[in-house]
């Protein structure tokens, strides 16, 4: 729950406004069913980060994200946090809804893998920020942390069913820039998480994001029935005392009311999640750098866009896939990540014909700055 300010910053002068950010570049090499696109380098995402202390229990932060050598261009996140007390602070602007462990968990210096999650990418519309007005709020007591967030924004469109993938598709939603202008529906999306920490065990948060999707009136006419889309959540992080193990791993669930005039290839449920087991080998002075750090990790994705039987003949759908990352990481210091990855994926069609086989390997580097 600590995401959004959990990043390194440096106040300019004695100013209230601090300045800072990320960067992503990466190597990549991937072959699927034996066909390759052959060396790729790519500048990933330019991330800036500015905050100010405005005045007593009011705070402002902004990240301006720049990605693929600055084709899109995105205030992902401009916010205005007015403190009342612990348990109940406001916050208006463009907010990232918090739902799942990775969406506002984003920035690329905090993860051993060069690839966001598939789950949290192409199932869930990963880093899903909309304008919006909300609470939220953090209660310690002794080894314990309650925490929660809810909000209400802007929402979905027919995108979700009405896009290029011809398939229920939630982060085609992002495409539209006038979801930060009105809300297709006229009815807010609501998103609440709740999250529960002890420092001796871990952290495990719940979450759920809903609303109604598609334009049901127009000019006060009914033009349609109300069409929701529900996410409901859940993620734990929790580092192993003995070895020094860190797991975090996420999981969604999915349900949109389809229209019964649509084929079956738009699924009305989807299910997905991930896991990252990051095992830590050396901790130490190496090649000059103090408290460098090197890791071994590994993450398990999955995701079903379409989960269900055919209705003519009973057998499964398809349209799903099952993805294996291995990784070696190196930090030179706490904000620096260099990491080599290897990634086996396997996704089926929706007739469920063998699956294609993607494989290959990415080599990166990502800091903050």
């Amino acid at each position: 729950m600590d995401a959004i300010y959990n990043r390194p910053t440096l106040n300019i002068n004695k100013t209230p406004i601090a300045i800072g950010g990320y960067v992503e570049t990466n190597w990549q090499h991937l072959t699927t069913d034996g066909v390759s696109e052959g060396h790729q380098f790519q500048a990933r995402r330019l991330s800036i980060f500015m905050s100010s202390s405005i005045g007593k229990r009011v705070k402002f932060l902004s990240e301006l994200e720049f990605e693929e050598g600055g084709n899109e261009i995105a205030i992902e996140f401009a916010s205005v946090d007015v403190e009342f007390h612990p348990l109940a602070n406001f916050r208006a602007g463009i907010i990232v809804n918090p739902i799942g462990a990775f969406n506002q968990n984003h920035d690329g210096p905090k993860w051993e893998f060069t690839d966001r999650p598939i789950p949290a990418t192409q199932m869930l519309p990963g880093t899903f920020s909309n304008v919006g007005a909300g609470l939220y709020g953090k209660k310690y007591h002794k080894n314990w942390m309650y925490g929660y967030e809810a909000y209400f924004s802007g929402s979905f469109d027919n995108s979700i069913i009405e896009n290029t993938q011809n398939k229920t598709y939630l982060p085609a939603a992002k495409d539209n820039p006038d979801r930060f202008e009105e809300i297709n529906s006229g009815i807010p999306l609501f998103t609440g998480k709740i999250a529960v920490r002890n420092s001796k065990i871990g952290e495990i948060g719940l979450s759920y994001m809903g609303g109604v999707y598609n334009k049901f009136q127009e000019d006060g006419i009914i033009i349609d029935e109300k069409r929701s889309v529900n996410i409901f959540a859940i993620d734990f992080n929790t580092t192993l005392p003995n070895t020094k193990t860190f797991i975090t791993t996420e999981f969604a669930w999915i349900n949109v009311d389809v229209p019964s005039t649509y084929s079956q290839q738009f699924g009305s449920k989807q299910q997905g999640g991930f896991i990252d087991i990051v095992q830590p080998i050396l901790n130490r002075t190496m090649l000059g750098w103090e408290k460098a750090t090197l890791n071994v990790a590994c993450r398990l994705e999955y995701v079903d866009w379409n989960v269900g039987k055919f209705n003519e003949t009973g057998g499964n759908i398809g349209e799903d896939l099952w993805s294996v990352v291995s990784a070696i990481r190196f930090r030179p210091n706490s904000q620096t990540v260099i990491r080599l990855n290897y990634r086996l994926l396997k996704q089926r069609d929706i007739l469920s014909n063998p699956p294609s086989i993607t494989d290959g390997f990415n080599f990166g580097i990502s800091t903050y700055f």
